[in-house]
């Protein structure tokens, strides 16, 4: 057994100490507005409201849930991140696959096509005007067809296929299996660590994604909780919260004195946050070698 020296030790109940500290400055932002959102408006405007409600209450997520418009938004936030996240991965994969393919003519040329636009892009202008030349403005697809392709993961998924034992196209080809069987048969089910990597960054962008929305979008119909949550926390007085309301939010606000802007504010995130958090530890275990791929290379 290794015994540590003394300043050793102290060095590392020094890393412990700092390491706790930066958990702690990292978490608390997170916890007070957990607490802020089941505490009552009125007692957190008076202050001190630190670790745990004062005045405990269920009227802050009574009024997101009563509030239609709230409701529409949380459901394009979550249709919006299912079918942006399947359809970018698939046709990334699908890109990236056909990528690796050597007999593809000018395959270094699109390569750095890619590339190049990883580092200069058109702009909001120019982007503004191709979305509206494609009728997308007003449109739910807004939010899926322009990001239907990332180069950057489009990388690592080239990475990692080429990774793969070429021996496995080559037995499946001797087996009549063109190349749509070897990608859906063999590549994606022995991609699950990127995939599942990637699916999670994808979906993540694509969950906190509020400013495009309010650029391209407006109907109040197809904005997303995020774009709605900057709504309400650019509203400094309740009465401009409650002239976005629906007149079921309205009553219920006209009985509830104790709800405030930054309360409900509170609870809107909270709402919007939980549910991206929640996937986290369902691909906790792909995270070391998804994000390892490419790193090393024999």
């Amino acid at each position: 057994m290794v015994r540590l020296a003394f300043g050793d030790k102290v060095m590392m109940v020094i890393i412990y100490i700092f390491l706790a500290f930066l958990a702690f400055v990292t978490f608390y932002p997170f916890w007070n507005g957990l607490v802020i959102s089941f505490n009552s408006g009125s007692d957190t405007a008076m202050g001190g409201v630190t670790f745990w409600p004062r005045d405990f209450t269920l009227e802050n997520y009574g009024i997101v849930f009563q509030d239609n418009r709230l409701l529409n938004g949380f459901k394009i936030s979550v249709l919006r991140t299912v079918i942006g996240t399947i359809s970018s991965i698939l046709v990334t994969s699908i890109f990236a696959y056909g990528m690796t393919k050597r007999e593809l003519i000018g395959r270094k040329y699109y390569m750095i096509m890619c590339i190049v636009t990883m580092y200069f892009g058109g702009g909001l202008i120019p982007t503004f005007m191709l979305v509206r030349g494609l009728g997308l403005m007003d449109s739910f697809w807004v939010f899926i067809i322009p990001s239907l392709v990332s180069v950057w993961n489009m990388i690592i998924f080239r990475t990692f296929f080429n990774g793969l034992p070429s021996g496995l196209e080559e037995s499946a080809k001797i087996d009549g299996c063109g190349n749509w069987g070897i990608f859906f048969k063999i590549i994606l089910p022995l991609s699950g660590p990127v995939i599942a990597t990637l699916s999670l960054f994808t979906a993540v962008s694509h969950w906190n994604e509020w400013f495009l929305p309010s650029i391209y979008i407006n109907n109040e119909n197809l904005l997303p909780i995020q774009t709605m949550l900057r709504q309400i926390l650019n509203s400094n007085i309740m009465s401009e919260q409650m002239s976005n309301l629906d007149s079921a939010s309205q009553a219920v606000l006209s009985r509830m004195q104790s709800v405030t802007s930054k309360s409900l504010s509170m609870a809107t995130m909270m709402v919007a946050t939980l549910p991206i958090i929640m996937v986290y530890p369902f691909v906790q275990k792909h995270f070391v070698k998804g994000v390892l791929v490419g790193s090393l290379k024999e």
